[in-house]
């Protein structure tokens, strides 16, 4: 039963790949925009470019190890 339950968690193609990313862009963006309401000026611009530059690194690890489990 619990190993049914933790396949739940698996991203098992490139589609559920994207969909995760998405989220995790759209969490980002928002976080970034409450760091730039809390730090104006350019502290604030450089927080919230971080916050995307994460999701991009996150996401091509996501899709390497989707890419690497389809080649086994």
């Amino acid at each position: 039963m619990w190993r049914k339950f933790f396949s739940l968690f698996v991203i098992k193609n490139k589609f559920e790949a994207f969909v995760v990313i998405y989220a995790l862009g759209l969490g980002a963006v928002e976080r970034g925009v409450h760091y730039m309401e809390q730090y104006p000026g350019f502290g604030g611009w450089l927080l919230f470019s971080v916050c995307p530059v994460a999701v991009f690194m996150a996401g091509a690890r996501i899709l390497d190890s989707v890419e690497r489990r389809d080649l086994e």
